[in-house]
Protein backbone atom coordinates (compact mmCIF):
# COMPACT_ATOMS: atom_id res chain seq x y z
CA UNK A 1 0.00 0.00 0.00
CA UNK A 2 2.14 2.84 -1.34
CA UNK A 3 -0.01 5.65 0.05
CA UNK A 4 -1.05 4.23 3.40
CA UNK A 5 -1.46 7.10 5.85
CA UNK A 6 -1.78 9.75 3.12
CA UNK A 7 -4.87 11.97 3.15
CA UNK A 8 -6.08 13.20 -0.25
CA UNK A 9 -9.04 15.50 -0.97
CA UNK A 10 -10.84 15.37 -4.32
CA UNK A 11 -12.93 18.51 -4.86
CA UNK A 12 -16.43 18.12 -6.31
CA UNK A 13 -19.38 19.93 -7.79
CA UNK A 14 -22.01 19.10 -10.38
CA UNK A 15 -20.95 18.51 -13.98
CA UNK A 16 -17.48 17.18 -13.09
CA UNK A 17 -15.71 15.24 -15.83
CA UNK A 18 -16.63 11.69 -14.84
CA UNK A 19 -13.26 10.04 -15.56
CA UNK A 20 -11.40 12.86 -13.85
CA UNK A 21 -13.11 12.04 -10.55
CA UNK A 22 -13.56 8.27 -10.68
CA UNK A 23 -10.13 7.35 -12.05
CA UNK A 24 -8.12 9.26 -9.38
CA UNK A 25 -10.54 8.27 -6.63
CA UNK A 26 -10.15 4.57 -7.38
CA UNK A 27 -6.40 4.83 -8.09
CA UNK A 28 -5.68 6.55 -4.77
CA UNK A 29 -7.89 4.08 -2.87
CA UNK A 30 -6.08 1.21 -4.59
CA UNK A 31 -2.76 2.65 -3.39
CA UNK A 32 -4.04 2.75 0.20
CA UNK A 33 -4.71 6.48 0.62
CA UNK A 34 -7.48 7.93 2.76
CA UNK A 35 -9.48 9.75 0.05
CA UNK A 36 -12.04 12.35 1.02
CA UNK A 37 -14.58 13.52 -1.56
CA UNK A 38 -15.18 17.18 -0.74
CA UNK A 39 -18.23 18.92 -2.16
CA UNK A 40 -18.86 22.61 -2.52
CA UNK A 41 -20.12 24.48 0.56
CA UNK A 42 -23.87 24.20 1.06
CA UNK A 43 -24.43 21.61 -1.68
CA UNK A 44 -24.54 17.88 -2.17
CA UNK A 45 -24.21 15.30 -0.93
CA UNK A 46 -24.58 13.74 -4.38
CA UNK A 47 -23.06 15.27 -7.50
CA UNK A 48 -23.72 14.35 -11.11
CA UNK A 49 -20.97 14.15 -13.71
CA UNK A 50 -21.35 15.69 -17.14
CA UNK A 51 -21.68 12.20 -18.67
CA UNK A 52 -24.22 10.99 -16.11
CA UNK A 53 -22.23 9.23 -13.39
CA UNK A 54 -23.04 10.32 -9.86
CA UNK A 55 -20.87 10.32 -6.75
CA UNK A 56 -21.62 11.12 -3.12
CA UNK A 57 -19.32 13.46 -1.21
CA UNK A 58 -18.07 12.53 2.24
CA UNK A 59 -18.18 16.15 3.41
CA UNK A 60 -18.24 19.76 2.20
CA UNK A 61 -15.53 22.38 1.89
CA UNK A 62 -16.74 24.50 4.82
CA UNK A 63 -16.30 21.51 7.16
CA UNK A 64 -12.70 20.73 6.15
CA UNK A 65 -11.25 24.12 5.17
CA UNK A 66 -8.98 24.16 8.24
CA UNK A 67 -7.66 20.62 7.76
CA UNK A 68 -4.35 19.83 6.11
CA UNK A 69 -4.24 17.26 3.34
CA UNK A 70 -1.21 15.56 1.85
CA UNK A 71 -2.68 16.32 -1.58
CA UNK A 72 -5.60 18.02 -3.31
CA UNK A 73 -7.03 16.85 -6.63
CA UNK A 74 -9.07 19.28 -8.75
CA UNK A 75 -10.95 17.61 -11.61
CA UNK A 76 -12.20 19.26 -14.75
CA UNK A 77 -15.47 19.33 -16.58
CA UNK A 78 -17.71 22.28 -15.86
CA UNK A 79 -17.58 21.82 -12.07
CA UNK A 80 -14.52 24.09 -11.64
CA UNK A 81 -16.52 27.07 -12.90
CA UNK A 82 -18.85 26.51 -9.94
CA UNK A 83 -16.17 25.50 -7.43
CA UNK A 84 -14.19 28.69 -8.05
CA UNK A 85 -17.07 30.67 -6.53
CA UNK A 86 -16.80 28.86 -3.19
CA UNK A 87 -14.51 30.80 -0.81
CA UNK A 88 -13.93 27.63 1.26
CA UNK A 89 -12.69 25.67 -1.75
CA UNK A 90 -10.40 28.55 -2.64
CA UNK A 91 -9.11 28.60 0.94
CA UNK A 92 -8.39 24.83 0.82
CA UNK A 93 -6.40 25.35 -2.38
CA UNK A 94 -4.51 28.40 -1.07
CA UNK A 95 -3.64 26.54 2.13
CA UNK A 96 -2.36 23.49 0.23
CA UNK A 97 -0.22 25.68 -2.01
CA UNK A 98 1.13 27.70 0.95
CA UNK A 99 1.98 24.49 2.85
CA UNK A 100 3.72 23.10 -0.26
CA UNK A 101 1.30 20.15 -0.38
CA UNK A 102 0.82 18.32 -3.66
CA UNK A 103 -1.89 19.98 -5.78
CA UNK A 104 -3.06 18.10 -8.86
CA UNK A 105 -5.23 19.73 -11.49
CA UNK A 106 -6.57 18.60 -14.84
CA UNK A 107 -8.60 20.07 -17.69
CA UNK A 108 -10.73 23.05 -16.56
CA UNK A 109 -9.53 22.64 -12.96
CA UNK A 110 -7.06 25.46 -13.61
CA UNK A 111 -9.98 27.86 -13.18
CA UNK A 112 -9.96 27.08 -9.45
CA UNK A 113 -6.23 27.85 -9.20
CA UNK A 114 -6.72 31.10 -11.15
CA UNK A 115 -9.51 32.22 -8.81
CA UNK A 116 -7.44 31.21 -5.77
CA UNK A 117 -4.71 33.55 -7.00
CA UNK A 118 -1.93 30.96 -6.85
CA UNK A 119 -0.72 30.84 -10.47
CA UNK A 120 1.61 33.83 -10.71
CA UNK A 121 5.02 32.62 -11.88
CA UNK A 122 3.94 28.95 -12.12
CA UNK A 123 4.20 26.59 -15.10
CA UNK A 124 1.21 24.41 -15.94
CA UNK A 125 -0.92 22.83 -18.61
CA UNK A 126 -4.70 22.72 -18.97
CA UNK A 127 -7.50 22.12 -21.43
CA UNK A 128 -7.13 24.34 -24.49
CA UNK A 129 -10.29 26.35 -23.74
CA UNK A 130 -8.78 27.89 -20.59
CA UNK A 131 -5.21 28.59 -21.76
CA UNK A 132 -5.90 32.34 -21.81
CA UNK A 133 -7.36 32.17 -18.30
CA UNK A 134 -4.29 30.52 -16.78
CA UNK A 135 -1.97 32.86 -18.67
CA UNK A 136 -3.95 35.90 -17.50
CA UNK A 137 -3.67 34.56 -13.93
CA UNK A 138 0.13 34.66 -14.28
CA UNK A 139 1.04 31.11 -15.29
CA UNK A 140 3.22 30.01 -18.16
CA UNK A 141 1.31 27.48 -20.30
CA UNK A 142 3.06 24.35 -21.55
CA UNK A 143 1.35 21.91 -23.91
CA UNK A 144 2.27 18.53 -22.39
CA UNK A 145 0.46 15.56 -20.88
CA UNK A 146 2.04 16.39 -17.53
CA UNK A 147 3.66 19.57 -16.26
CA UNK A 148 5.37 19.46 -12.89
CA UNK A 149 6.22 22.74 -11.16
CA UNK A 150 7.23 22.17 -7.55
CA UNK A 151 4.13 20.99 -5.69
CA UNK A 152 1.84 21.57 -8.71
CA UNK A 153 1.08 18.74 -11.14
CA UNK A 154 -1.15 19.54 -14.10
CA UNK A 155 -2.57 17.70 -17.11
CA UNK A 156 -4.80 18.60 -20.06
CA UNK A 157 -7.48 15.92 -20.49
CA UNK A 158 -8.66 12.45 -19.43
CA UNK A 159 -6.14 10.66 -21.67
CA UNK A 160 -3.37 12.32 -19.61
CA UNK A 161 -4.61 10.80 -16.34
CA UNK A 162 -2.21 7.82 -16.37
CA UNK A 163 0.84 10.12 -16.50
CA UNK A 164 -0.61 12.48 -13.88
CA UNK A 165 -1.58 9.76 -11.43
CA UNK A 166 1.60 7.73 -11.91
CA UNK A 167 3.65 10.81 -10.98
CA UNK A 168 1.31 11.76 -8.14
CA UNK A 169 1.64 8.31 -6.55
CA UNK A 170 5.44 8.51 -6.92
CA UNK A 171 5.57 11.94 -5.32
CA UNK A 172 3.26 11.00 -2.45
CA UNK A 173 5.15 7.73 -1.86
CA UNK A 174 8.42 9.66 -1.53
CA UNK A 175 6.98 12.25 0.89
Amino acid sequence: MQLKGKKIAILLDDLFQDLEVYYPYLRFLEAGADVLLVGKTGTGPTYKGKYGLSITAHTTADKVKDQSFDAIFIPGGWAPDKMRLDRNILEIVRKAMAENRLVMVICHGGWVLASAGVLKGRHMTCYEAIIDDVKNAGATFEDAELVEDGNLLSSRKPMDLPALLRRAVERLSDA
